[in-house]
């Protein structure tokens, strides 16, 4: 994991030797930094990267208007950078892709901290949610493969299909949305999935949960706005259906 591709996407450079100093003595070496969001757009089509650092108030394109850009060619972890810290903002940066958002100013331990989690996340996106290695992965009854009629979930090649074609599926979608078919019936409020499936109870963000399963929505459902597999039982959590929706459950 030290040998992750970090790209750092900032126009203060005093911030950017910062960072890189601080990934340096983590362990992280290569890594590479920009200044605007057409070098950005640039790197990321020269050069696969596992995780993307991104500053939100960027000169010319905004982190923003990059993010969808940057999306086309990775579905690695972008963190956001931002001094603007209302929710609004907040799920503006999850709703366009990011998948983290981090007020400046910061802690640098902290957002080593962060990229640590999301790069943990990402190069473990086809191991089992609850554990278990690889070797047990390929194994016929530890890799089942999750039937929901509209929707398939392949746990051990780590893909989803929806009504026979690949969809795709960024790593913490994916990994969500395995969980919760490894759960089937069972509610869980948004702080307990955060848990089982991000795993930093300190950082914890409810938006976090609620627009990744908009994102898993958009996908398996014929209808997002009148979703039949992930509902919202309200006042408790969301949970995945199997079968008819339950009279209690809400949309």
């Amino acid at each position: 994991m030290e040998n992750a591709a970090i790209l750092l996407v900032d126009d203060e450079q005093a911030l950017l030797e910062l960072l890189q100093t601080v990934l340096h003595k983590e362990g992280y070496t290569n890594i590479d930094s920009v200044g605007t969001g057409e070098a950005a757009i640039a790197a990321c089509t020269a050069k696969k990267y596992d995780l993307i650092v991104l500053d939100v108030m960027l000169p010319g394109r905004s982190g923003i208007e990059v993010c969808p850009f940057i999306r086309q060619t990775t579905d690695a972890p972008i963190l956001f950078l931002s001094a603007r810290t209302s929710d609004f903002d907040k799920l503006t940066g999850f709703a366009i892709g990011g998948d983290d958002y981090i007020a400046k100013p910061f802690n640098p331990l902290e957002v080593v901290a962060r990229i640590r989690a999301q790069l943990r996340r990402y190069f473990g996106a086809s191991t089992p949610v609850n554990g278990g290695s690889a070797a047990e992965m390929e194994r016929g009854p530890a890799s089942p493969i999750f039937d929901y009629g509209r929707f398939k979930v392949d746990e051990a090649a780590g893909e989803l299909t929806v009504e026979g074609q690949a969809v795709a599926c960024p790593a913490l979608v994916f990994q969500l949305l395995l969980f919760l078919c490894k759960n089937p019936n069972r509610i869980f409020s948004k702080s307990e999935l955060y848990e089982k499936v991000w795993g930093d109870d300190a950082f914890s963000d409810d938006n976090t949960v609620m627009v990744h399963i908009h994102r898993i929505r958009e996908r398996i459902e014929a209808d997002p706005s009148n979703p039949k597999f992930i509902v919202n039982v309200r006042g408790l959590g969301y949970k995945l259906v199997q079968g008819p929706l339950r009279e209690n459950g809400t949309r």
